[in-house]
């Protein structure tokens, strides 16, 4: 059988394929173009949502008072090393290592016995010569009369005279060896000089010791009150005194003598101090001056060496602006920068001039100015010259901002 030939010269099965097929690729077209139009309106969509949604705060200026920590260590408020003032033999202990002793304590009893005999042999020696005083004294006399008469010599008045002088002298000679052997009676008692928290003993009963000898017999530290000596740079003393003059900061006034303590372990000490100087002189091997405070320490809770640290009140900065750490970053340079919303909602990357840490956060001391508004949490979303939508902290509709934080009362620089 023939196939049917259409006037193309194409059979009718030819035909009815190529058709067939123009119809499929039609379809398909117009499902490719369904999928491109769709693709196109959902591409569109999240376009609207692309603005990044940022919390900001305003910036406010406060009082604060600036303060800065320096690390130091604990000195006692009176130290004396206890050493022997004669020679002899340690007789008795008189007190126990480590306990409190009062002024005037006997601590140590040296023999007294060698001491005891100076002291009588130059009293009777005293007695003597206060009793060969009165006869030379008459003689002397005698002879001045008798020589108004002629009846002596000038050389024998003279001689009188001198005896008598002499007798006066011995007496007086033996007066201060008395006074000398009760001194030195008296040094047989060591006692201590100050009142205190003794130390350990390095001597025991029957030990020899010496006058004045290079090794102490025990030491007594007075620690109610206590020392704190701190130190600080002279370069930031220099700033701080610079920023004094240039009017940025003011003096704090009586504030700036309080002083409070972090112990070691990181809890504060229960207690305000007071600072009561610094030092004139500058240390050639660190570059630094030393502060010294003085504590209250009636529960013995500080020792002498312990370390510390003082938060030292500087000055007072009355229009503070901070900022918290987090929305400050850094340049490939170092110079920190933070984004700011403008007028338009566009995000500006503002230079700022950082002071010192607060806490968490940076007092700024240039760059920003009341009313301006800085993105707190955000940042990692924004680029500058781009739009944002501001938020508050727990959510809501823009251009609320968060608070700013308190008043500062522990600065660290």
């Amino acid at each position: 059988m023939k196939d049917n030939i259409d006037s193309r010269g194409r059979s009718y099965a030819e035909g009815r394929t190529g058709r067939r097929f123009s119809l499929a690729y039609g379809a398909a077209l117009a499902l490719a173009g369904g999928l491109v139009v769709g693709g196109c309106k959902r591409a569109q969509q999240p376009a609207q949502q692309l603005v990044p949604e940022v919390v900001t705060m305003v910036v406010v200026t406060q009082r604060m008072v600036l303060t800065t920590e320096l690390p130091g260590r604990t000195a006692p408020y009176l130290i004396a090393e206890i050493r022997p003032q004669v020679n002899g033999l340690i007789q008795k202990r008189l007190f126990t290592e480590g306990a409190d002793v009062k002024q005037g304590q006997e601590l140590y009893q040296i023999d007294p016995a060698p001491f005891q005999a100076a002291f009588d042999n130059a009293k009777a020696a005293l007695a003597r010569a206060e009793a060969n005083l009165p006869a030379i004294q008459s003689r002397a006399e005698r002879f001045r009369r008798a020589l108004a008469d002629r009846a002596v010599s000038q050389q024998d008045a003279d001689d009188a005279e001198a005896a008598l002088r002499q007798a006066r002298a011995e007496v007086d000679y033996w007066k201060a060896m008395v006074v000398s052997a009760g001194i030195n009676l008296g040094y047989a008692r060591v006692t201590s000089p100050i009142s205190g928290r003794i130390g350990k003993s390095s001597v025991t009963d029957g030990a020899i010791v010496t006058a004045y000898q290079p090794v102490p017999l025990t030491t007594i530290q007075q620690l109610d009150p206590i020392y704190v000596d701190v130190t600080q740079s002279a370069n930031e003393l220099l700033r701080l005194q610079r920023r004094l003059k240039e009017g940025h900061i003011h003096s704090a006034g009586e504030v700036s003598s309080r002083v409070q303590l972090i112990l070691g372990n990181g809890s504060p000490y229960d207690g305000e101090g007071e600072l009561q100087f610094r030092d004139i002189s500058v240390d050639p091997t660190t570059g630094s001056v030393t502060l010294r405070m003085v504590f209250k320490n009636p529960d013995g809770v500080l020792l002498p060496g312990m370390y510390v640290r003082a938060i030292v009140t500087e000055a007072v900065k009355e229009a503070a602006i901070v900022i918290p750490q987090q929305t400050v970053g850094r340049t490939p340079k170092g110079d920190a920068y933070v984004f700011v919303v403008g007028a338009d909602s566009k995000v500006e990357q503002r230079p700022v001039i950082l002071e010192r840490a607060v806490g968490n956060q940076w007092l700024v001391s240039g760059g920003l100015q009341p009313g301006e508004r800085v993105i707190v949490e955000g940042v990692q979303k924004v680029r500058p010259g781009g739009p944002v939508k501001e938020a508050v902290a727990g959510g809501g509709a823009a251009g609320a901002t968060s608070a700013p934080a308190g008043t500062n009362s522990n600065a660290r620089e």
